[in-house]
């Protein structure tokens, strides 16, 4: 008689990975082609890190799989999937979509819609006006990916 554990069948539930801010732009098209006939390629956010980590910014698989706490092998394979698909968005000329996957934040971007300026802030800071010309009118990055108070104990 063969007795199937249901932790056998059962995935691993998928660890959150932290990632050091979000992204300034979450969309990239092809130039003259209108976005809505385009297939789209979904590049998660911890994709998008390790494209930083490693092609961005020059970190080892072991030093970027530190940074966002996972393992190296994991974060192998990460980086395998996300160089995968940005092949495919260039050669296909396919639209890249960032969004999804199970991270948290470790640092957050606000921009000020009246003056533009840029501020990278931690969540425990909590900015309600711009402190370059005091407008209240500013975007959260973060927060357009659903994040903020669940970012705060994952530094």
């Amino acid at each position: 008689m063969c007795v199937i554990l249901e932790s056998e069948i059962m995935p691993r539930t998928e660890k959150n990975r932290i990632v050091g801010e979000p992204p300034l732009f979450s969309a990239f098209k092809p130039i003259g082609v209108k976005g809505p006939g385009l297939t789209k390629i979904m590049l998660s956010l911890d994709e998008y890190e390790a494209l930083k980590l490693a092609d961005q910014l020059g970190l080892s698989h072991a030093e970027a799989a530190d940074e966002m706490g996972i393992s190296r092998s994991t974060f192998t394979r990460l980086i395998e999937r996300a160089r995968q698909k940005m092949a495919d968005f260039i050669i296909s000329g396919k639209m890249l979509v960032i969004d999804g996957g199970n991270v948290h934040f470790r640092n957050n971007i606000l921009r000020c819609m009246d003056c533009g300026q840029m501020f990278k802030t931690g969540f425990e800071e909590h900015l309600t006006n711009c402190p370059a010309c005091n407008s209240d009118k500013l975007i959260n990055f973060a927060g357009g990916f659903g994040h903020g108070k669940c970012c705060q104990n994952h530094k």
